[in-house]
């Protein structure tokens, strides 16, 4: 049986909650896009990044395959976000010889915004042949670490044919985000990269919403206003001093009974969940901002430069200076 700190329950009226605002911080850098033209038979493999990868297909067709999946059809007006980057093909059918993404032609069109293929396609064939599939394609990069428990927890592939029945506003952006694209406005870079950070915020919270995910660990405690709340206070703050104590006080609970809700709500104690947010935000530092090792050490509360490098080492795998340039 659940006891009151357990159950999923929503916030207090008025009170904010943990979702809303670890969505609010979440952002997309290094946004690229390209509106995809290609006449049947076509076949593209992704190759697995860093990045997150996203698709929506605009008219036409095609058919999606991961290193895990079968073949999946997508149909006019579906996307698909695939949050690792993981490898993946899209294709006019499931027996086309592929292609690398990077092997096609790209035409820039405004800042970070690319044509792909040969717009003449789009209407038809000389022929009179079926009119080429055209593709609105992006490649994302989080602010968050992708340790993130948010980021981690997220399944390889999410289409929003499934989660566009949980919330109504995802094939609503999807539909500005082709109209910005296919009407070449002026500012089309800038309006796009703002509605990708609302269409993945909203994918994400519809996943989160409509129970994709086991019933603990981080969206268990997302789901748990006194959890959460104190989940919240670590990630918008990851260079505090985040002692039980002070931990306990936010949830509203004795030492005791904090760290034993946490643990079992998180599956790990506070002390190492503290830890684990920590190094990924110096490991953000200084990867992409430069951060001196010990500016980060400092500034993370830590003695000495040699012990935060042994628990940056423990947390992320590699010494710290590893992560330089990553």
């Amino acid at each position: 049986m659940l006891d009151q700190t357990s159950r999923i329950v929503g916030p207090a009226p008025g009170e904010p909650d943990t979702l809303t605002e670890i969505l609010l911080g979440l952002r997309l850098d290094g946004v690229e896009y390209g509106r995809c033209i290609l006449r049947s038979p076509w076949a593209v493999a992704f190759p697995a990044q860093r990045s997150a990868r996203f698709h929506f297909v605009g008219s036409g067709g095609a058919w999606l395959r991961t290193a895990g999946t079968d073949w999946v059809r997508l149909k006019p007006g579906d996307a698909v976000l695939l949050p690792h980057g993981s490898f993946h093909v899209l294709a006019s059918a499931p027996d086309v010889p592929t292609v690398d993404i990077d092997s096609l032609a790209r035409v820039p069109v405004a800042d970070n915004i690319y044509l792909v293929g040969d717009p003449r396609q789009a209407s038809g064939s000389e022929d009179g042949g079926p009119p080429a599939d055209v593709m609105f394609c992006g490649a994302l990069r989080f602010n968050l670490d992708p340790l993130h428990p948010l980021i981690a927890m997220m399944p390889p592939v999410m289409l929003t044919s499934d989660l566009a029945t949980k919330d109504a506003t995802v094939p609503a952006l999807l539909d500005a985000m082709e109209r910005e694209v296919a009407l070449d406005r002026i500012g089309a870079c800038g309006i796009l990269a703002r509605l990708a950070d609302a269409l993945a915020a909203s994918i994400i919270r519809a996943w989160v919403e409509c129970g994709c995910s086991d019933s603990t660990g981080w969206v268990a405690a997302v789901r748990c206003p006194k959890i959460g709340k104190v989940v919240a206070a670590i990630h918008a703050e990851p260079e505090g001093d985040w002692s039980v104590p002070r931990l306990a006080d936010i949830m509203g609970a004795s030492r005791s009974s904090f760290a034993d809700a946490f643990t079992r709500t998180m599956g790990e104690s506070p002390a190492k969940y503290v830890a684990k947010v920590k190094m990924f935000q110096a490991r953000r530092w200084i990867a992409q901002d430069g951060m001196r090792i010990a500016t980060a050490a400092d500034r993370l509360g830590y003695e000495s430069e040699a012990s935060f490098s042994r628990a940056f080492k423990r947390v992320i795998g590699h010494a710290p200076s590893a992560a330089r340039g990553g």
